[in-house]
């Protein structure tokens, strides 16, 4: 995992006014107040520059504690969700290989390139990978494979996967996510429409699918096709 290069990454982008060290503090803090625990998920949320995964006009607002627009119609997912799903896929043990769905800004990916050894991340939309490969180069995130294609049916050449994350919402759980997790692999995805969706923490023991739901959560919809 790159995590040997926190403190850099938290020294070439530390920002100043809206961005400054003292705002992310504050909504770290505000992260613990929500419940988030996990000091290793907390200390990459300080440290990683979520001002530079946002349009420039939007960085005064990086810190705050929602979603901000990408464009295309995507949003980068607010920061309690971020380390709430995170805080999830490390809950229950060590994780090397996870799969990411959506890679979107790169935002989320940043930050489990900096808790896992390997991220395979899958987006639909090659401007959005373009940027998110740019970002993540210049933080020096080098343990991250990417591949542009639907995230339905996820990268079966790559697993299995000891957790897969998913960063959009698809109406049930694809069942070809079910089948690339390891055995003891936790899924994280939100399932639902647009009025009621929930996250679910989904663990493989052998054949079987042992579920729990975490939180009612709003993300746009997981779609099919490629842009």
């Amino acid at each position: 995992m790159a995590t040997d290069d926190r403190y850099g990454i938290a020294h070439r982008h530390a920002g100043i006014g809206m961005t400054s060290r003292r705002t992310r503090e504050r909504l770290v803090q505000r992260l613990r107040d929500e419940g988030i625990k996990d000091e290793r998920v907390l200390e990459v949320i300080r440290s990683t520059p979520r001002h530079i995964f946002v349009d420039e006009a939007l960085a005064t607002r990086a810190y705050e504690n929602n979603s901000l627009p990408i464009g295309h119609g995507q949003t980068i997912s607010q920061p309690y969700i971020v380390a709430r799903m995170t805080e999830a896929l490390l809950r229950d043990g060590p994780v090397e290989r996870v799969l990411e769905i959506g890679t979107g800004s790169g935002y989320q990916t940043a930050v489990l390139a900096q808790l896992v050894d390997h991220v395979f991340t899958v987006e639909r939309i090659e401007a959005l990978q373009r940027q998110a490969r740019k970002r993540l180069y210049e933080l020096r995130l080098n343990n991250v494979r990417y591949k542009f294609d639907d995230g339905h049916m996820g990268w079966v050449e790559k697993s299995p996967f000891d957790a897969i994350i998913v960063t959009a919402a698809p109406q049930d759980v694809p069942v070809a996510l079910l089948h690339q997790l390891a055995n003891r692999g936790r899924l994280i995805i939100p399932t639902g429409g647009n009025n009621q969706q929930v996250l679910r923490l989904i663990t493989r023991d052998g054949n079987e699918f042992i579920e729990e739901h975490l939180d009612a959560v709003r993300f746009v919809p997981l779609l099919s096709n490629t842009l």
